[in-house]
């Protein structure tokens, strides 16, 4: 991890920098990827599928044996797992919901708002080298909760043309109503125009990799809702002297293995504390399965050597990360003046591991500095606010004049008279 000590604001642009390719540069695959979906169907969809999987399938549709098969061979233990983590994930998502709002803001004249489900939405896990069974649970438990429809996952294949088994068990668990063996752009592609086997959505979310994020992006031109620009995954730590070393390094490990294109950030007040965690990484690294994608991840990290609490905020802000660790003596001061996070984590005891499994928060989370506009996944995100409104013949005639008054003076008659006509007959 490159050490940078002290920086000045104006090299500031370079450290927030994120080790991703640029749109531009992976753009025209996207596009190219889309144009052919959109005219071949399941046709195009099968041949990415062979190009990029390395997997030739006949079937894209996961059966209901294959389902059951799954979740024979998935431990008691971890099931038991699953079901904790589905309760937490369950409650805490159960907690936002919310009320129908109404008021009354003339005699005569009520509004209100309630929610609906978004009907239809699909769901995007990945697979590859970490197939992440708890993205669905993040995904489906909200789902289900709001009350959508038509729960669809899509998920790329290994190589003998099959879905993790655990992201089968969880999908099933938490009502997913169709699964598919695709995965990558042809995945984001399917739900966006629909195939001859899937249909169209009308919301996507998962994370994925920059091609998946580009993909979600282009989807929004043709009309789909996404979640939020969610691309490779990063973690900044603040910590000082009261941190405990191990646990920071365990932390930033945990985030670098993820993959290659991860960025893991510490920020400090404490030069020993800097040194110590260096060491801990050192170690704890040596021991990983996956040590070679965490050691390019690494290569892409920093650590970052600022003199004052002040001066770690803003920088802190500024980077806007995904997930957010505090272990300062002063951590008040950090959760109070954060502007900018997907997800916060306070404290030695709690890390960033737990909101990814097990705690209740949802793990789906914007990248990339999105954070400085957009929220996680949450309740919300699967539903949409409608709003009414009932004007009796006392109302209208409370609001009638400044309607008329406004319309005129923005040259609309037609917004007049639609007034004018109703205020004529009730003086008649």
């Amino acid at each position: 991890m490159k050490i940078i000590k002290n920086p000045k604001n104006d090299v500031w642009f370079d450290l927030l920098k994120r080790p991703t390719s640029t749109v531009t540069d992976i753009e025209t695959t996207v596009t190219d990827i889309f144009k052919d979906i959109q005219l071949k169907g399941d046709k195009a969809v099968l041949k990415y599928t062979d190009i990029f999987d390395g997997v030739k399938l006949d079937e894209m549709c996961v059966t209901s044996e294959e389902i059951e098969v799954a979740k024979s061979k998935v431990s008691s233990e971890l099931k038991e797992a699953i079901l904790l983590a589905k309760r937490n994930i369950t409650r805490f998502h159960q907690a936002q919901k919310t009320e129908r709002v109404e008021i009354e803001t003339e005699t005569g004249v009520l509004c209100w708002q309630e929610k609906r489900a978004i009907q239809k939405i699909g769901l995007y896990i990945p697979g590859g080298t970490a197939p992440l069974f708890s993205t669905v649970l993040m995904l489906a438990i909200p789902a289900q909760i709001a009350g959508c429809t038509e729960i669809i996952l899509c998920s790329p294949p290994n190589k003998t043309g099959q879905i993790a088994d655990e992201i089968l068990y969880a999908a099933d668990l938490c009502g997913v109503t169709k699964l598919y063996k695709i995965g990558g752009i042809q995945a984001i592609a399917a739900m966006t125009f629909g195939t001859e086997t899937i249909k169209p959505v009308y919301k996507i979310f998962g994370p994925g990799n920059q091609f998946v994020t580009v993909a979600k992006q282009l989807a929004t031109k043709y009309g789909v809702a996404i979640d939020m620009p969610a691309g490779p995954s990063e973690l900044l730590v603040m910590a000082d002297d009261t941190a405990v070393p191990k646990y920071v390094a365990s932390d930033l490990l945990s985030q670098a293995e993820h993959g290659a294109d991860s960025q893991v950030i510490l920020v400090s007040t404490s030069e020993k504390l800097i040194d110590a965690v260096l060491e801990e990484v050192e170690m704890q690294m040596a021991d990983l399965p996956r040590k070679d994608i965490v050691q390019r991840a690494i290569v892409n990290s920093k650590i970052i050597l600022v003199p004052t609490n002040q001066e770690a905020l803003k920088f802190i802000n500024a980077y806007a990360p995904e997930h957010f660790i505090v272990c300062t003596e002063n951590a008040d001061f950090f959760v109070d003046g954060i502007q900018n996070a997907g997800s916060v984590f306070i404290g030695n005891f709690t890390p960033e591991s737990a909101g990814d499994y097990a705690s209740g928060t949802n793990h789906t989370l914007p990248t990339n500095g999105f954070s400085k506009s957009y929220s996680g996944v949450n309740l919300d995100s699967f539903s949409k606010a409608i709003t009414f409104q009932k004007i009796t013949e006392t109302g209208i005639q409370n609001i009638g004049k400044t309607i008329e008054i406004m319309a005129e003076a923005e040259g609309l008659q037609a917004h007049k008279n639609a007034v004018s006509i109703r205020l004529k007959d009730l003086q008649s």
